[in-house]
């Protein structure tokens, strides 16, 4: 067994590494831009209610909860012996992908109100669906390029680094050249003028980055797992089936409540990101720019570490520490400060701190998302024996769905915060209200420390460990064995 997992390890080169990784990038530049600024330019350039501007993203959420799970499910069974069960997807989505991406971020400019809302959702649940029509396939590939247990962490290290890469690239440029400041806009965030441009540089990167992605990695495709042939094809009926298999996995379940909560915690921080570093901290896009020195450096420590890390204290442990630091670490800086202990703005001090901060955070989030992605290729080795075929699709379509869960439902929550607390639209930074600034901060970070450690204890619910896995992955290799030996009639 050992020198299976060894060989299988030796087959997925640095090449394939690298190119399934890129898929990511894009993916990375469409959803952070989405998350970013979305809120922040309807709200506060455009005018329409922080609740309105949160609850579009939520509302193309009830999209995702089924379009996820279906494009799983439809690509689990997709039979191509030319082009496998994934790759006509990811060339069928860049395009879309790519045109609603730009058409959310410019809206006709006789709209406003209700119409601007409606326009808004519509095009955020045409992203979405497009988005998950590629991501879910993509990230599936993944799962099945490599059967080794530390092999996975690797590719999965290649594709949240280069997630990083496009969000990290995205935030850093946007924020030092997309959105620099004019003499009309001391704070570039705040210039529609700005906004169109950035969204037609992106669109153009998105489409060729996701399509370079499948297009260079279709040579893995005679390697990859094919649906078995007495598989029946996609149906309603075979779709709830698939759905029921990967419920009644208690493995998945636990990594499934987790990643809810979790992305409740990350939807609020990410929808209060803009508002916190530019009227909380009073940061120009600029300084904001800067923070990308921090997620380097702690992106960086993920992807070289988060491997060694797995084979000395395994998955599961790696992933309730790292969610227990993520919740806690980046909401050190408002606590610190509501306790007296953190620079007060303008102070030499304060931007340094908060890029270390923002390392520390990186390093936290990036090795949980690589050990739980890493950890549902392993589940769907347990599926494959219980069930006798694979499910990668369906399984990371939870991921999928999450990632832009943590958009739809933090904004939707962050929405109504803004509105609860009476933070005015098209507002100057410096002359907000300071009892506003303060809820601001309070509901920011010591308030969204809670889901986060609630789904730490349900990360500890999982159960695969390298010696369960080493079995689950001989019990197969036996199948198979005796499979050729005595093939079906």
């Amino acid at each position: 067994m050992a020198e299976l997992e060894k060989q299988t390890e030796q087959q997925v080169s640095t090449r394939t590494r690298l190119t399934f990784g890129l898929g990511s990038s894009a993916e990375a530049i469409c959803l952070y831009s989405f998350g970013l600024l979305s809120m922040l330019y309807y709200n506060q350039v455009l005018g329409l209610s922080a609740t309105l501007a949160g609850l579009a993203p939520t509302l193309a959420l009830v999209f995702d909860a089924v379009s996820d799970p279906l494009i799983g499910s439809i690509s689990d069974r997709f039979k191509s012996r030319k082009w496998g069960r994934r790759h006509p997807f990811m060339f069928f989505a860049p395009l879309p992908v790519a045109l609603c991406f730009f058409a959310i971020f410019n809206p006709p400019d006789d709209l406003e109100g209700f119409t601007l809302f409606l326009w808004f959702v519509s095009f955020a649940v045409a992203l979405r669906t497009f988005m998950t029509l590629y991501h879910v396939p993509h990230l599936a590939l993944g799962g099945e390029l490599s059967t080794n247990y530390h092999e996975r962490s690797k590719i999965m290290s290649y594709n949240n680094f280069f997630g990083w890469i496009g969000g990290a690239g995205t935030h850093f440029v946007a924020l030092t050249f997309a959105f620099a400041a004019t003499a009309e806009y001391t704070n570039g965030l705040l210039n529609p003028g700005a906004y169109p441009v950035f969204s037609a540089v992106a669109a153009v990167i998105v489409f060729f980055v996701l399509y370079a992605s499948a297009w260079y990695t279709r040579d893995q495709i005679p390697r990859l797992s094919q649906p078995p042939d007495d598989q029946p094809a996609f149906s309603y009926k075979e779709f709830v089936a698939d759905l029921k298999a990967v419920l009644v996995n208690r493995n998945y379940v636990y990594l499934l409540v987790a990643l809810f909560l979790l992305s409740i915690m990350l939807g609020m921080r990410g929808a209060f990101n803009l508002y916190m570093n530019t009227y909380y901290f009073e940061f120009l896009p600029a300084q904001i720019a800067l923070f990308v020195i921090g997620s380097a450096v702690g992106y960086v420590t993920a992807f070289s570490l988060t491997t060694s890390i797995h084979r000395r204290f395994d998955k599961r442990a790696t992933i309730v520490t790292s969610a227990i630091l993520l919740s806690i670490v980046p909401a050190l800086p408002v606590i610190l400060r509501m306790l007296g202990y953190f620079p007060d703005n303008g102070a030499v001090m304060l931007l340094p701190l908060m890029i270390t901060f923002a390392g520390l955070g990186g390093v936290c989030g990036a090795v949980l998302n690589i050990s739980v992605m890493s950890a549902l290729a392993d589940i769907a080795d347990e599926n494959e024996l219980l069930y006798g075929h694979r499910q990668e699709g369906m399984l990371y379509a939870a991921r999928t769905f999450f990632s832009k869960a943590d958009n739809a439902l933090g904004h939707f929550l962050a929405g109504m915060t803004l509105d609860l607390i009476q933070f005015p639209a098209k507002s100057k930074p410096g002359e907000v209200d300071p009892e506003v600034i303060f809820w601001l901060g309070m509901v920011d970070s010591p308030i969204t420390i809670l889901p986060g450690l609630l789904a730490a204890g349900f990360y500890a619910g999982y159960r695969i460990n390298r010696n369960r896995h080493a079995q689950i992955r001989r019990q197969l290799e036996e199948r198979r064995s005796e499979s050729r030996i005595h093939p079906a009639e």
